[in-house]
């Protein structure tokens, strides 16, 4: 009801002509406001108003308009929070990121054989921290599918549990009616029932449709296979939410220890999986990978890119001016290094030093 329609019904029945009153009494500031009239303030145009109808005036994707949006601080972006905007950058940047960005390596897996016993699976669940590991035959290349955690416990629960003969029988009451007796530790996993179906797909995929895929099928993990048939690596779900709201941490995951650690006079300690840019970044212009940077992406893959094997723990490379020292490495690949200048650059920034 508008205001000119309230005057009339405030009035004798229908006597006034709501269309008379309009430069009449309800002008006049000194009467109070009609009762149904409400003084709105006119509403800024905000962001999706925005975005919208510049869409119908291009006929533009939503997608363009808003990365576009967000990259010109558009009208009405102040509404969003710092992180809120880099979530959105993030959602519009996980269509161009594939499956092989994100994986967790072959060598960095963390799976279970299929003959396990049930005692020995328990305590890998304890040691790593997982919920779900990837459960294969012979070998990785082998996969049969994954065990969640949750079911072991299940299946504990169930197998330990007290028929009512077997309550009636006992002269002592047993805590929550379980006898954990019953429940064979030695039991090899396949033959539990346990095991999970995981989704295959190529390094290739795109995260968006995996993720896709994995809530239509209720799956969290699934292992990337090569053109060969061979395992490449692993991705959850979790991995892929990571891409948009960033990492994920919960009560049992352990504070990661830096990357690059920078002891001092030009040595630096680091992981084999940082990343060469970070370690030329920490390093400084001293530090260049030259040709060999084509070839490898982390100083690990450096240097197995340099001697073309992967080292021994303890062993020292010394190449690109540099001297590569192996702290930690296992026969499929290298942990953790020292990198600090040669022995013939110290000299010579010593000598540098004195003639200066």
């Amino acid at each position: 009801m508008n205001s000119s329609d309230t005057t009339s019904a405030t009035s004798a029945e229908g006597d006034s002509d709501p269309s008379s009153s309009s430069s009449g009494a309800l002008q006049d500031s000194n009467l109070p406001v009609p009762l149904g009239t409400v003084a709105v303030e006119p509403r800024k145009p905000g962001f999706f108003s925005w975005l919208f109808s510049r869409q119908r005036r291009n006929n533009a994707s939503i997608r363009d308009d808003l990365a576009d949006a967000l990259s010109s601080n558009a009208r009405g972006l102040h509404a969003f929070s710092a992180e809120e905007k880099q979530m959105l950058n993030n959602i519009l940047r996980l269509q161009d990121i594939r499956v092989e960005d994100l994986m967790v390596p072959r060598a960095d897996i963390e799976a279970v054989e299929i003959n396990i016993a049930l005692g020995e699976l328990l305590k890998l669940f304890e040691e790593s921290g997982h919920s779900r590991m990837p459960v294969y035959d012979e070998s990785l290349d082998d996969p049969r599918g994954m065990v969640h955690i949750r079911d072991v416990v299940a299946h504990i629960t169930k197998t330990a549990a007290l028929s009512k003969a077997e309550i009636a029988a006992r002269k002592r009451p047993v805590a929550a009616n379980l006898d954990l007796k019953k429940v064979g530790l030695e039991k090899p996993l396949g033959s539990l029932k346990l095991i999970r179906k995981v989704l295959f797909v190529p390094p290739s995929m795109l995260a968006a449709d995996l993720m896709a895929r994995m809530q239509a099928t209720r799956t969290q993990m699934a292992l990337v296979i090569d053109e060969y048939g061979g395992t490449e690596g692993l991705v959850s779900l979790e991995d892929i939410v990571e891409v948009i709201v960033g990492d994920i941490e919960d009560e049992h995951d352990d504070e990661e220890a830096p990357m690059i650690i920078d002891k001092g006079d030009g040595v630096f300690v680091m992981d084999a999986k940082a990343e060469l840019d970070d370690v030329a970044e920490a390093m400084g212009s001293g530090f260049d990978v030259g040709e060999h940077g084509e070839d490898a992406d982390t100083v690990g893959g450096l240097i197995f890119a340099i001697i073309g094997r992967v080292p021994v723990r303890g062993e020292i490379i010394e190449a690109l001016g540099h001297e590569f020292r192996v702290l930690d490495a296992d026969p499929r690949r290298i942990k953790r290094v020292e990198v600090s200048p040669s022995k013939r650059r110290r000299m010579r920034k010593t000598i540098e030093a004195q003639v200066s």
